[in-house]
C-alpha cells in the first residue's frame, strides 16, 4: 500500500476524534457554558447533520477542483472549526465550530475514497478504503479515549487544540504524500448526479443506512445498558468502548480484504451474522463476560460491512463516483441518527434497556434483505455464459463475410 494512504488515514483519525469524543465531554462543555446536558447533546446532533448536509455540499463545490487540492482544502475547514471549538467564548460559537469541522468529514471520506482506490490495482481497492478508514477506527481505540483523558485532566479545550494540530498534520502529510491526481475530464455536476439513477447505487446506500444504523441502535445506548443490565459500573464503560473500537479496527481491515475476493458474499454473510448477534445482545448483556465479547463482535460486523458498501457504490457510480461516494458517507450518519431515534422510542415505551438491540437486528436483517435483492438483480442483468459464448461463436463466422466487401471497397 502507498505512503499516500498514511497521510489519509491520519486525516481520518482527527475527524474520527472530534466526532466522537464530544461525547465523553459533554458534562464539562455543559458546566462550562451553564446550559444543561440535553442542550449541549446539540454538538453531537449538529456535527451529525452537518456530515449529511456538508458531504454533497462541499464535493459540489470541489467538482472543479483536482482531488488533492481539494483535500488540503477540507483539512483546512477541519482545522478552523476545531480551533473556533476550542476558542468558542459562547455556546452558540462552540456548535457553530462543531458544524464547520462536520462539513469536511463527508466530503473528505468520500472524496479520499475516490483517491485511495486510484492509488492501487483494480484487485486492491477495497483494501486500500480500508487502510484509510483504519484512521477512523483507530480513534475510537486510541484517539477517544486519550481526549477525553486529556479534557477531563487539562480541560476540554485543551483536546480540541490537538485534534486540530492533528489536522495540520493531515494536511501536511497529504500535501508531501499524495500525488497530483488531475481532476477527471468531462466530468460535470450532471454526471455525478446520474449515478443517483442507478438502482443500484440507491440501493447500496440504503444498506449503509440500515446496516450501519443497526450498529448505533445498540451502542446509543451501551452506557445504561452495560451499568442497568450487564452491572458494570461506570468507569467500566470507557474500556468496553474501547474493545468495540478494536472490534471495529479488525473488522475493517477484514471487510477489506475479502470484499476485493468477493465483495456481495462478503455483505451477506456479515450483515446476517450482524443482525444475529444484535439478536443475541438481548441476552448475553445479563453477563459481563457476554457482553464484553459481544461488544467487541459488533464492533467486526458492524465495519466489516463499510469497505464493501464504500467500494459497491464507487462501482456502480463508475464514470462519476465522487458525488455518489460522499453522500454514502452521509448516509453512515443518517443510519446514526434514525436508529439512535428509534432505539430511543423503545425505551420510552417500556420495552426496557436491550430493547434497542431488537431494533438494531431488525435494521440491519432489512440491509440484509437489500442486499440480497441488489445481488440477484445483478446476476439477472449481467451476460449469461451460453450468450458470450455464441457470440464469440459468431464472430469468427461473420468476419469472412466482411473479407469481400473491404476487397471491393480498396478496388
Amino acid at each position: 500500500m502507498p505512503l499516500a494512504l498514511l497521510a489519509l488515514a491520519i486525516g481520518a483519525f482527527g475527524i474520527g476524534t472530534t466526532e466522537f469524543v464530544i461525547m465523553g465531554l459533554l458534562p464539562e462543555v455543559a458546566a462550562d457554558y451553564g446550559v444543561s446536558i440535553p442542550t449541549a447533546g446539540f454538538l453531537v446532533t449538529g456535527y451529525a447533520l452537518g456530515v449529511v448536509l456538508g458531504a454533497p455540499l462541499m464535493t459540489v463545490l470541489g467538482t472543479r477542483i483536482p482531488r488533492k487540492r481539494m483535500l488540503m482544502l477540507l483539512m483546512v475547514l477541519f482545522v478552523a472549526g476545531n480551533v473556533l471549538s476550542a476558542l468558542a467564548p459562547v455556546f452558540g460559537a462552540m456548535l457553530a465550530g462543531r458544524v464547520v469541522a462536520s462539513l469536511a468529514h463527508g466530503a473528505f471520506f468520500g472524496i479520499g475514497s475516490v483517491v485511495a482506490a486510484e492509488l492501487v490495482a483494480p484487485e486492491k481497492k477495497a483494501g486500500a478504503i480500508a487502510m484509510m478508514f483504519t484512521g477512523l477506527t483507530v480513534a475510537n481505540v486510541v484517539g477517544v479515549p486519550l481526549g477525553t483523558l486529556v479534557g477531563q485532566t487539562l480541560g476540554w479545550r485543551t483536546t480540541f487544540l490537538i485534534v486540530a494540530a492533528l489536522g495540520v498534520l493531515g494536511l501536511l502529510g497529504i500535501a508531501r504524500l499524495v500525488p497530483d491526481l488531475p481532476r477527471p475530464e468531462g466530468v460535470r455536476i450532471r454526471h455525478e448526479l446520474a449515478a443517483f439513477r442507478n438502482v443500484q447505487v440507491l440501493l447500496a446506500m440504503a444498506m449503509t443506512v440500515l446496516g450501519f444504523g443497526g450498529v448505533f441502535a445498540a451502542i446509543t445506548y451501551i452506557t445504561p445498558m452495560m451499568t442497568e443490565v450487564a452491572g458494570f459500573a461506570d468507569a467500566s464503560v470507557t474500556w468496553l468502548l474501547v474493545l468495540f473500537g478494536l472490534g471495529m479496527v479488525g473488522g475493517n481491515l477484514l471487510g477489506g480484504r475479502f470484499a476485493d475476493r468477493a465483495l456481495m458474499p462478503m455483505l451477506y454473510g456479515s450483515l446476517g451474522a450482524l443482525a444475529l448477534v444484535l439478536a443475541l445482545f438481548t441476552l448475553t448483556a445479563h453477563s459481563r463476560v457476554g457482553a464484553a465479547v459481544t461488544v467487541v463482535l459488533i464492533g467486526a460486523l458492524g465495519f466489516a460491512t463499510v469497505p464493501p458498501l464504500q467500494k459497491r457504490v464507487l462501482d456502480q457510480a463508475a464514470g462519476a463516483p465522487t458525488l455518489a461516494s460522499a453522500v454514502n458517507i452521509g448516509a453512515f450518519n443518517l443510519g446514526n441518527a434514525l436508529a439512535a431515534w428509534l432505539g430511543g422510542l423503545v425505551i420510552a415505551a417500556g420495552f426496557g434497556w436491550t430493547a434497542p438491540n431488537w431494533v438494531g437486528a431488525a435494521l440491519a436483517g432489512s440491509a440484509l434483505v437489500l442486499a440480497l435483492v441488489s445481488g440477484a438483480l445483478e446476476r439477472r442483468t449481467a451476460p449469461r455464459p451460453g450468450r458470450i459464448a455464441a457470440a464469440s461463436a459468431a464472430g469468427p463466422a461473420a468476419e469472412p463475410a466482411a473479407e469481400p466487401a473491404a476487397a471491393a471497397a480498396r478496388r
